[in-house]
């Protein structure tokens, strides 16, 4: 009996104190009056606030939460929140302000402590104050080890500043946190080896160069710019052969990006007497991919380029209908139709194929913020993204129109 008596006093001192956590958790003493904190999410203006933050209002959001905050007894989210969005606007003097006086509440947990110091190193970095901000990260990282953001920031901190290989000691502790980190981080990583191998050898270190373009290879074998920094380095130092061999694997590993490799071993194999070995690559890539418009392009230039204006015309008109928008295709036609006398049958052939056609650059555009470029990035100027460019294809015009019919 006197068992199930202090089992039953147990009991209720769990629940006693339960309700009490639940009660603090909830209210909190301002101005001799309990508040209800939950209640504070309810007011108008935090409703309104978190309305005009989502349809990207920003200086309605900052009027609504500040009224909040005034009413919830500056409640630590709205208080970071509207920090937030100061630094959003370009007010970082006072998003630091804000804060920085975060940070002196008493009251903070390990992880609220860790979050406003986070806030505090994107004020300071947005603010170009880079060691301020390096030490913040690096603060927040001794309160939570394993805080991606401050990891992430830091990363970008240290490639800002070209500061590659402490950029890949970051990235390295990233990669070690699971296993999504860490085949997110593998391709990164070969980028940011790929750009220690180009500082080394704008150093003259030649040995230490070729090292990081392989180390960049082996870490992520779809490096696209270590094969050709690698194969321009031994092409440099008088090793043609060793040059061919590392643009060939790159063809092998990234047949959509050998294209990039195609002028450099056409003019590897030319200078070494074997010229037909350009002609062999071009046509496996175009059996291995009928849809490869690039290589039958770069064929027909080395056919004009050897005389054969005729089965260069050939080419292409077969890469035509595979990319009908690319205008370095129809400049590349045009050029060999005034090689060939423009002949009237000829002439006639290419207006019917590109008759649907309308012409641009290729153009490339970023998946994650959508800027655009002519040329191909290895790194997004604006969202500082990694290998985040693709080719943004347009459907023919006759496609077009056949969908507009099935769909009426």
């Amino acid at each position: 009996m006197r068992t199930e008596l202090q089992l039953l006093a147990v009991l209720v001192a769990l629940l006693v104190g339960l309700v009490a956590g639940k009660g603090w958790e909830r209210y909190r003493l301002k101005d001799g009056r309990w508040v209800d904190r939950r209640r504070l999410r309810d007011t108008p203006h935090y409703m309104l606030g978190l309305s005009f933050l989502v349809d990207q209002q920003v200086d309605q959001a900052i009027d609504e939460l500040t009224l909040a905050a005034g009413a919830g007894g500056q409640v630590l989210e709205i208080q970071m929140i509207l920090g937030n969005l100061y630094r959003q606007k370009g007010q970082v003097s006072r998003a630091i302000t804000i804060h920085q006086a975060l940070l002196q509440r008493p009251s903070l947990a390990p992880l609220e402590h860790a979050y406003v110091l986070l806030c505090l190193g994107l004020d300071f970095r947005h603010g170009g104050f880079v060691d301020r901000a390096s030490e913040a990260f690096r603060e927040v990282l001794r309160i939570d080890p394993r805080n991606r953001h401050a990891l992430l920031n830091l990363q970008k901190l240290h490639e800002e500043q070209h500061q590659w290989r402490e950029a890949v000691e970051i990235r390295s502790q990233l990669a070690s946190l699971d296993t999504r980190s860490h085949d997110d981080s593998q391709p990164i990583l070969g980028f940011l080896r790929n750009q220690i191998g180009l500082q080394r050898a704008a150093e003259g270190d030649v040995v230490g160069a070729i090292r990081s373009f392989e180390e960049a290879i082996d870490v992520e074998a779809r490096t696209t710019p270590a094969y050709l920094n690698l194969g321009d380095l031994h092409a440099r130092e008088g090793r043609p052969a060793d040059a061919i061999a590392v643009w060939e694997r790159l063809v092998d590993a990234s047949p959509d990006r050998a294209y990039l490799a195609f002028e450099r071993l056409e003019q590897a194999f030319y200078s070494r007497g074997v010229p037909q070995r350009f002609v062999d690559l071009c046509q496996r890539l175009i059996r291995q991919n009928p849809q490869d418009w690039r290589a039958r392009l770069a064929l027909s230039r080395h056919l004009s380029a050897q005389d054969q204006p005729r089965p260069a015309y050939e080419v292409l008109l077969e890469a035509l209908p595979h990319h009908p928008h690319g205008l370095a295709i129809h400049q590349e036609i045009w050029q060999v139709l005034s090689t060939l006398g423009l002949e009237p049958a000829l002439v006639q052939r290419y207006r019917d194929l590109a008759r649907e056609a309308v012409f641009y650059l290729d153009p490339h555009v970023c998946t994650r913020c959508r800027y655009r470029s002519t040329a191909l990035l290895w790194q997004c100027p604006q969202c500082h993204d990694w290998n985040s460019f693709v080719e943004e294809r347009t459907t023919p015009a006759k496609v077009m129109a056949d969908l507009a019919r099935e769909i009426e």
